[in-house]
């Protein structure tokens, strides 16, 4: 089968998100009424790829799901989003499920079930695919996936997280040679290299990573290359739900990168794509299932 020419490709988790919200969290041998209960598609790759489909750009996503109805209603889900689904394969094993608990002020507290996520072996298709795309987004995913799918990408945007952080800066090298675009948040860039946030932004840009993107929150968002760092304030907004902002803000700002538009203007698409996902329920504001 001839692979479509994708302007971007997101690689990593895809799950059915139970959003539940609550008036606080619970605490041991404690019980908290759940006061609504929905069903979305989640997972950070999930969560990229549809928010650069619905910037406009031509994506697709590569994952693994199961043979279920969890499995169904994803790839449903993404279709109707006009996304490509040639890689997101449904193989014999439960399909991932987040069960996500919201605070009236939007805080989370996030129970993952990986399931078919973590069954993920780059295949033949896989790689063809990733070839044939502008732009490759890899979050959320193992790092032996990771280190064998980012050679093949042409240009290549990696949001490792805190688990991936934790591997440290010798365990990612060969990968971060590799990466034109980092994105990490404040917390994950001392993780990642042991420093004060500001200095590790550097000392990451020194070891040869192009672009290294930090969020700060309600602080806004600092960009580092050779040239220095760009600043971007963040919106004042009513926080409602912060699920998935990391992901959308990613897509905002890689929506721009592609259609080559300067860093600051990248930097204000990222902040405007967050500030939507922040103001509603649920990282993609969808036609939720209610149970």
């Amino acid at each position: 089968m001839k692979n479509p020419k994708l302007d971007v490709l997101g690689l990593g988790t895809c799950n059915t998100d139970f959003l539940m919200n609550v008036s606080r969290f619970s605490d041991a041998d404690d019980e908290v009424d759940i006061e609504k209960l929905r069903i979305s598609l989640g997972g950070s790759a999930a969560n990229f790829t549809v928010g650069v489909s619905r910037l406009g750009l031509n994506a697709g996503i590569m994952a693994r799901i199961g043979k279920d109805q969890y499995g169904k209603y994803i790839l449903s889900e993404f279709k109707r989003e006009n996304i490509d689904t040639n890689r997101l394969i449904p193989i014999d094993e439960k399909t991932g499920m987040a069960f996500i608990a919201v605070e009236p002020e939007g805080e989370r507290s996030i129970y993952t079930f990986m399931g078919a996520n973590s069954k993920f072996k780059l295949e033949n298709g896989d790689i063809a695919l990733i070839k044939h795309s502008e732009i490759l987004h890899i979050t959320g995913m193992y790092i032996e996936v990771v280190e064998e799918a980012s050679k093949y990408a042409n240009t290549l945007s990696f949001n490792p997280g805190a688990l991936l952080s934790s591997y440290g800066l010798d365990n990612l090298e060969q990968i971060l040679k590799r990466t034109d675009i980092l994105f990490l948040n404040q917390k994950e860039v001392t993780i990642l290299t042991d420093m004060e946030c500001n200095d590790g932004a550097l000392k990451l840009v020194e070891t040869g990573v192009p672009l290294v993107v930090v969020t700060m929150g309600n602080k806004g968002v600092t960009v580092y290359n050779q040239s220095g760092q760009i600043h971007y304030p963040a919106n004042k907004l009513n926080v409602l739900d912060t699920t998935g902002a990391g992901d959308s803000f990613a897509a905002g700002f890689i929506t721009s990168f592609y259609q080559k538009k300067g860093l600051k203007e990248c930097l204000k698409a990222g902040n405007e794509s967050a500030a939507n996902c922040v103001s509603k329920l649920g990282a993609l504001d969808m036609k939720y299932k209610f149970i």
